[in-house]
C-alpha cells in the first residue's frame, strides 16, 4: 500500500477515526497500530509478515534476557551479538546474496578459474533496510545501557512495524520512539491540523515535482547517448529534484501521518541543497540515516578523536557503507566513494563544521559567496546523482563525460513542466527555509487570515489533483 494510492487515501482516515473513538486505551491503540501496520505491509506480499514478525520478536526476546546479566556479563555479550548477527544475516541474505556471488564467480573468471554461479530469484522485501536499523539500534542500545528493554510485546511490535515510517523511515530510534508507545496519547488538534499540512505538502513534492521530473529523467537516461550536453545537464538536475521530491515528499507524509496518531517522528531532510559544503549537505540529507552511521558505526569506530588519518579511514568506512545499504550495485558503492574523497578534502582542510546555521539566516537573499558555494555544493551533488541513478558503472561515466565535455547551450524539449515545478518547490522552500516543512505558515497577519490559508490548500491540492505526473512508486521502496 502506497502513501500515494487511493487504498491510502481510505486507510489513513479509517485508522485515524478507529485510534481516537474506538481505541481509545493506550493498549488497545497499539494493538490497532500493529494490526494496521500488518495490513499495511501484507498489502505488498503477505510473506514478508513473516520476516518482519521474526525480526521483531527475536529483537524484543534478545532485549528481555540481556536485563537478567549484568554489562559485563558474558552471556548479554552473546544475546545482542546474535540478535545482530541474525538481522544482518536476514538482511545480507535478501539484499546481496546475488551480488556477491555473481562478483566472486567474475573474479574467478578473471584468475582463469571458470566458475559458474547459480541465481536464484529472491524477492527483496519492501523496507527490509529501515526495520532492520530500527531493530538494531534497539538491541544496541539496550546492551550498552541507553535504554531499559521493554516487556510489554505489543508496543515493541508497534515501535518495528509502525506503519507510517515502516517501508522509507525516518529510522527511529528506540530511545525516541518506543517510549511513546508506552505513554498515554491524548489527541491534540494543533498538531494533527500540521500533520495534515505536511501530508499534503508531501504529497505535492512526490506526485507533481518528483513524478513529473521521473517522465523527463526515464527519457533522457533511457537515450542519452543520443542527447546532447544542456539535455544532459537537465536530466542530472531533474534527477536531483525527482530523489530529493520524492524521498522528502515520503517523510513528510510520514511524519505527518504519526501526527494525526499522537507520535512524533525525527526530521529526515533540512533543505538539503541550499548547503554550502558536501558536509553541510550530508547533516541535512537523510537525517536519520547519517546520524544512525555516525552513532552505530562511525563513533564506535573511534570517530574523529583517533587521528587524521583513522579519521579518514572512518569517513571512507560510513560512505561505503552507505553506499552498499542503498543496494547491491557497484553504482552505490562508487557513489558512496565519490562522496567520501569529497567530504575529506573538507576534514583534511579542517573545515568540515565551518557551516552548521541556516544559509543567509536572518535575510531574503543569499550574498554572492553564498550563492556560489550554493551553487558549487549543488552541482557536485549532481554529479554523485548521476552515478547514483545509471545502470551501470560505464553508463554513469559516459553520461557524466558527455554532459561535462561535449557542451552545447541549446534548450532541451523534454522537461519544461518539471522545471517550472522544481522552480516552485525551490522558492517556497528557500522561504520557509528555518520551518519543519514548507506549509508550516509563518506568525503574521497575513498567514492568520483563514482565507488565505485555505486558498493555498486548494491550490496545492488542486495542483496534485490535475497536475500530477505518471504515478510512481518510491525510489527508496527499492532499498
Amino acid at each position: 500500500m502506497s502513501f500515494n494510492s487511493f487504498e491510502y487515501l481510505l486507510f489513513l482516515p479509517a485508522v485515524f477515526l478507529l485510534y481516537w473513538f474506538v481505541f481509545k486505551r493506550r493498549d488497545a491503540q497499539n494493538v490497532l497500530i500493529v494490526v494496521a501496520s500488518y495490513i499495511f505491509y501484507g498489502a505488498w506480499d503477505w510473506r514478508c509478515l513473516l520476516l518482519i514478525a521474526l525480526t521483531s520478536l527475536c529483537s524484543y526476546a534478545s532485549g528481555a534476557w540481556m536485563q537478567k546479566f549484568s554489562q559485563t556479563d558474558v552471556r548479554r555479550k552473546i544475546l545482542s551479538l546474535s540478535n545482530i548477527l541474525l538481522n544482518l544475516g536476514i538482511l545480507c541474505y535478501f539484499k546481496y546474496f546475488n551480488f556477491f556471488g555473481e562478483s566472486f564467480t567474475a573474479l574467478l573468471n578473471a584468475l582463469g578459474i571458470q566458475a559458474d554461479w547459480v541465481t536464484f530469484n529472491i524477492i527483496l522485501p519492501v523496507g527490509i533496510s529501515f526495520y532492520t536499523f530500527q531493530a538494531l539500534s534497539y538491541t544496541i542500545d539496550v546492551y550498552y545501557g541507553k535504554i531499559r528493554p521493554t516487556n510489554d510485546v505489543v508496543a515493541f511490535l508497534a515501535y518495528i512495524s509502525f506503519f507510517p515510517q515502516l517501508v522509507a523511515g525516518p529510522i527511529e530510534r528506540a530511545t525516541n520512539l518506543l517510549p511513546q508507545f508506552l505513554a498515554e496519547r491524548h489527541f491534540d488538534y494543533a498538531s494533527a491540523v500540521d500533520g495534515m499540512r505536511r501530508i499534503l505538502w508531501g504529497l505535492f513534492k512526490k506526485m507533481v515535482v518528483a513524478d513529473n521530473c521521473a517522465m523527463a529523467v526515464n527519457a533522457i537516461f533511457s537515450d542519452y547517448a543520443q542527447c546532447d550536453s544542456a539535455t544532459l545537464l537537465l536530466g542530472a538536475v531533474l534527477f536531483a529534484f525527482q530523489i530529493y521530491g520524492d524521498f522528502s515528499g515520503y517523510s513528510d507524509i510520514a511524519i505527518g501521518s504519526a501526527k494525526l496518531l499522537g507520535i512524533r517522528l525525527m526530521q529526515n531532510f533540512n533543505t538539503p541543497y541550499f548547503s554550502r559544503d558536501i558536509a553541510e549537505f550530508w547533516r541535512r540529507w537523510h537525517i536519520s540515516l547519517t546520524t544512525w552511521f555516525r552513532d552505530y558505526i562511525y563513533i564506535p569506530l573511534g570517530g574523529s578523536r583517533c587521528g587524521q588519518w583513522k579519521t579518514l579511514r572512518n569517513t571512507f568506512i560510513i560512505f561505503l557503507v552507505s553506499g552498499l545499504w542503498h543496494g547491491a550495485n557497484m553504482t552505490f558503492v562508487c557513489w558512496g566513494l565519490y562522496n567520501a574523497l569529497l567530504f575529506s578534502v573538507l576534514m583534511l582542510l579542517g573545515v568540515n563544521r565551518r557551516n552548521v546555521n541556516m544559509v543567509a539566516q536572518g535575510r531574503v537573499l543569499p550574498n554572492i559567496k553564498e550563492l556560489l558555494q550554493m551553487a558549487g555544493t549543488f552541482l557536485l551533488v549532481v554529479v554523485g546523482w548521476v552515478i547514483f541513478r545509471a545502470d551501470n558503472i560505464s553508463i554513469a561515466f559516459e553520461y557524466l563525460h558527455r554532459m561535462l565535455s561535449d557542451f552545447s547551450f541549446t534548450m532541451p524539449i523534454v522537461g519544461r513542466k518539471a522545471l517550472l515545478f522544481v522552480l516552485l518547490l525551490v522558492i517556497v522552500e528557500w522561504l520557509q527555509r528555518g520551518k519543519e516543512h514548507g506549509l508550516q505558515f509563518p506568525d503574521n497577519a497575513f498567514f492568520r487570515c483563514r482565507g488565505v490559508r485555505w486558498a493555498t490548500y486548494y491550490l496545492l491540492f488542486m495542483m496534485t489533483l490535475l497536475m500530477a505526473g505518471r504515478e510512481t512508486d518510491f525510489i527508496y521502496f527499492q532499498f
